[in-house]
């Protein structure tokens, strides 16, 4: 197997996961299942949960294999990604729980809401 036919799998196996996530991602987003999107849990729901979740698996991997990271030294990759993992993850838990505090102080104004 030469250099080139191996990049070439591997970037279809990247393709392939990326692929298999987005569609997941797509399923729930049109399904909504009822109890994933009205189950509560730190301020949103589940199903949020889940869409943030499969983003962040998304980037990491499009950073590990097209941004070459697991090519590098592990103190390097950690450097680099646990950084980003914890503020994407503490700035959506604040906008999540603000957006639903908002939303309980508003839904007595607002007829958009849901019980």
């Amino acid at each position: 197997m030469s250099h080139t036919q191996s990049h070439t799998a591997l970037i279809w196996k990247v393709f392939g996961f990326l692929s298999l996530v987005t569609l997941v991602e797509v399923f729930l987003g049109i399904t909504k299942p009822d109890a994933l999107n009205l189950t509560s849990v730190l301020g949103t729901s589940i199903l949020n949960w889940i869409f943030l979740i499969l983003t962040l698996v998304k980037a990491y991997g499009i950073a590990w294999y097209f941004m070459h990271l697991k090519d590098e030294k592990t103190w390097f990759r950690r450097a680099i990604v646990w950084p980003v993992v914890f503020l994407i993850g503490y700035l959506a838990f604040f906008v999540l729980y603000e957006g639903d505090a908002l939303h309980n102080i508003l839904s007595v104004w607002t007829r958009w809401t849901y019980n």
